[in-house]
């Protein structure tokens, strides 16, 4: 009985061994699409590699798409418009797509397999966005698990941006993860110190990159990113302004204050800034710094767990609710929302409530 069990193992451990080979075998002869060609905007042509996402088949070839997830298919930022070779719509993009775009043909590049000659059409202001290689200069220990990271740029030497754009960094392989990963970050720096590249990174348990910047990575270790992306950045009006951030959505925020303060910026201007407990706030006396230097400038940072931070005496609570109290017209206020997709969708609910149209919004988690 026992030698038979033992044969039907092996059997089945031969007819495992065997479907395992079989499949290689037929990736390898079935799956190989030879030389493929992209077509972009009906005038520049690529030839690639077919197996590929079409977004990295784009990177392989200088052309950057925004991918806040680094190509997970969670964020939906690598929209193009595919004329014919995409295949079908998967179920994976859908959720990412309105109506509208998916008869125009819009598709996530992180989802589209290149498999056949393709034709896309990508904006103009995509091939704007350049590599660049630079070294750790210094980092920061803001809070127990949020560091500030300056980047010294090696390779072009400067970076040209607005205040409030982002980058897209890219991790080294370490103990802990086998494979390189990309991840968006706010720029955190002015546009005028365009030598370097400043972040900020919360550790996310778990996180490949944020492990990677928390823990393996040191001064003087060289690095990889792409920029700028985004389209988060302070409109030209004389509207009023209610910032609105949580964690690292500081990060835009720092920019954009450095920013203000240069040009000397005089419309009125509330910013909001949630976390947990006093544990969690960080770069407060430079926002307070601010509020000396204009006039039309206040920060409020909002506690949500007072109970743990017995001697604050600030604001409390969440902050959708406090902001109709805070508003002086609706009609020409102008809301800038960075945070956790939870907060940004609270936020916003609540200001359409009281009349704000004017919202833009940089989400991350």
């Amino acid at each position: 009985m026992l030698g038979l069990i033992i044969v039907n193992v092996l059997v089945f451990a031969g007819i495992g061994g065997l479907l395992a080979l079989l499949l290689v075998l037929a990736d390898f002869f079935l799956a190989n699409y030879g030389d493929c060609l992209i077509e972009i905007n009906n005038k520049k042509k690529l030839t690639v590699k077919g197996g590929n996402s079409l977004l990295n088949s784009l990177s392989e070839n200088d052309i950057f798409i925004p991918s806040a997830c680094g190509g997970r298919g969670t964020c939906g930022l690598c929209k193009l418009q595919v004329s014919e070779g995409g295949g079908p719509l998967l179920p994976t993009e859908k959720p990412y797509l309105t109506a509208e775009e998916i008869s125009q043909n819009y598709r996530l590049s992180c989802q589209v397999k290149v498999k056949t000659d393709i034709s896309i059409s990508i904006p103009e202001e995509l091939f704007s966005i350049r590599k660049f290689k630079g070294v750790m200069e210094k980092m920061i220990d803001y809070t127990y698990d949020t560091k500030g990271v300056i980047i010294k740029l090696i390779e072009p030497k400067s970076i040209d941006f607005k205040a409030g754009q982002y980058i897209q960094l890219q991790s080294k392989k370490y103990p802990k993860a086998k494979q390189v990963v990309s991840r968006a970050y706010s720029m955190a720096n002015s546009p005028e110190n365009n030598d370097h590249v400043e972040l900020i990174i919360r550790r996310v348990p778990e996180g490949i990159m944020t492990t990677f910047i928390h823990d393996y990575c040191r001064k003087d270790d060289q690095l990889t990113l792409t920029g700028p992306y985004g389209d988060f950045y302070i409109r030209d009006s004389d509207a009023d302004m209610i910032f609105v951030a949580g964690g690292s959505g500081m990060a835009p925020f720092k920019g954009i204050m450095e920013e203000l303060c240069r040009k000397e910026c005089q419309r009125h201007i509330l910013f909001f800034f949630g976390a947990r407990t006093t544990k969690d706030l960080f770069l407060t006396a430079e926002m307070k710094e601010y509020e000396k230097k204009m006039a039309a400038f206040s920060y409020h940072p909002v506690i949500s767990q007072p109970e743990a931070s017995p001697d604050w005496k600030g604001l409390t609570g969440y902050i959708p609710p406090l902001l109709e109290k805070y508003v002086r017209d609706p009609a020409k206020t102008e809301g800038y929302l960075c945070g956790s997709p939870a907060l940004l969708a609270a936020t916003e609910k609540k200001m359409r409530e009281i009349g704000i149209d004017k919202i833009f919004y940089d989400s991350f988690g």
